[in-house]
């Protein structure tokens, strides 16, 4: 029987980000610009191909179902390196696109950023998977980053304040990337505040998106932005995939599978 009282907060949170999520990727596929590309239809497949693992494993925890969660966490080892093998690969291809137009990628820093930290957050939950309280809100902080990224597009899409009219309202992308930081940090907040002891990763997740502006305003005062996303842009993409993917394979492999000769804690 599943218990879902004394993980609602859980719950809430994996529910929040796919209605966000599914918000904030609407104007890709219903609005008025070029339409969805390939590789958004691989990324909100492995997003939520990702969200939906999560789920599964809270709903094995709150039935008190260990042994099937730990069988059915080996599902990570396909599933994270292709998430952020294609978010590595989203990256590459948005550096290229402002290349192209000559107008930049105003988000350079936050999709490398994110990556990097989606990759981190995956890697340190598993490191700490004997400490299950740990493992569980390292891993579940992964939503956070999903969500101020999905808020972000949510906002300019649906608010008023926040939608882009012309070249006169672009500083409302700021607007609404501050507006949408304010509020994951406040969520961080609350479940650091729940668990100071272990929820300490959805504060860290949540800071990650002040943490990678302070580091795009460092490298826009020394002129490396531009240079940056030509570096990133002049990546070949499907060789940016492969090997992201199998560096992250390698890294869960050392950390996810048992250690030969070393007994599985329940």
């Amino acid at each position: 029987m599943v218990r879902v009282g004394p993980y609602r907060f859980e719950y809430a949170l994996i529910f929040a980000t796919m209605l966000i999520s599914v918000l904030g990727f609407c104007d890709i596929y219903f609005g008025t610009g070029e339409g969805p590309q390939p590789h958004h239809h691989l990324h909100i497949a492995t997003a939520f191909m990702w969200l939906f693992l999560l789920l599964v494993q809270l709903n094995l925890i709150a039935a008190r179902n260990r042994e099937l969660h730990r069988k059915a966490g080996l599902a990570v080892l396909g599933a994270a390196p292709l998430l952020v093998a294609t978010t590595a690969t989203l990256s590459v291809h948005s550096a290229r696109k402002g290349v192209a137009s000559g107008e930049g990628d105003f988000l350079i820093i936050q999709n490398v950023g994110v990556t990097i930290e989606l990759a981190a957050f995956i890697v340190l939950g598993f490191l700490f998977k004997q400490r299950r309280k740990l493992h569980a809100s390292l891993l579940l902080s992964t939503a956070i980053l999903f969500m101020g990224i999905a808020l972000f597009f949510a906002l300019i899409a649906f608010a008023p304040m926040f939608r882009i009219e012309g070249p006169e309202t672009f500083c409302r992308f700021q607007t609404a990337a501050m507006t949408g930081q304010g509020i994951v940090l406040a969520v961080g907040l609350l479940y650091f505040l729940r668990d100071r002891r272990n929820g300490w990763p959805f504060l860290a997740a949540a800071a990650c998106f002040p943490l990678n502006e302070a580091i795009r305003a460092l490298l826009s005062g020394s002129d490396l932005i531009d240079p940056l996303t030509e570096v990133v842009g002049s990546m070949n993409q499907p060789l940016t995939f492969a090997a992201v993917f199998a560096l992250m394979l390698a890294t869960l492999a050392a950390t996810v599978l048992p250690k030969a000769g070393r007994p599985q804690t329940a």
